[in-house]
């Protein structure tokens, strides 16, 4: 039995948040790196930003319907107003096993032809993608208006190697 794979990750970009218009608007900046066939990881306690920056993807991405948390559907399929991928969002919180429990949701869509955002997807979706994107929201340490954000772009697999992060901070 070989030890589990860990892949160095291809770039890591660390942005501040100031507000949730920013957090928004960062999606939209991310919705311009993305590809069909993506998956975004995203990662932080409940009221972090998940959502806001999922909806920010959405309106950059072009789909259809209100971005919200899918915490009761588990997925939920934006499909694209022009020519643009959808976007699959999940929330895998009460997902058990994965990428099988995935493939039982009868998405009706060709993942590698979506946008994947999974919020709680830690050690559950790993196996979907060795190129994926991991982002995590943490609220910034001593701050008092309870605004800001500090966001961890964490890019992994061949696919991010040459992309260009830094535009997100632009």
């Amino acid at each position: 039995m070989e030890a589990p794979h860990h892949q160095a990750p291809a770039a890591t970009l660390k942005i501040t948040v100031n507000s949730p218009e920013q957090m928004g608007e960062l999606g939209r900046r991310l919705a311009k790196l993305l590809r069909p066939g993506d998956l975004v990881m995203l990662t932080g306690e409940l009221g972090a930003g998940k959502t806001t920056l999922t909806r920010g993807l959405g309106e950059g991405l072009g789909v259809r319907g209100a971005v919200t948390s899918p915490t009761f559907v588990i997925a939920r399929v934006h499909p694209p107003l022009g020519e643009g991928p959808a976007l699959v969002h999940v929330d895998a919180y009460r997902l058990g096993g994965g990428l099988d429990e995935m493939e039982d949701l009868d998405l009706d869509v060709s993942l590698p032809e979506s946008v994947i955002v999974v919020e709680w997807g830690d050690g559950k979706v790993e196996e979907l993608s060795e190129d994926r994107l991991h982002v995590v929201i943490d609220r910034a340490v001593g701050d008092t208006t309870d605004e800001v954000r500090e966001v961890t772009f964490t890019a992994l697999g061949e696919r991010w190697a040459d992309a260009d992060l830094a535009a997100l901070g632009a």
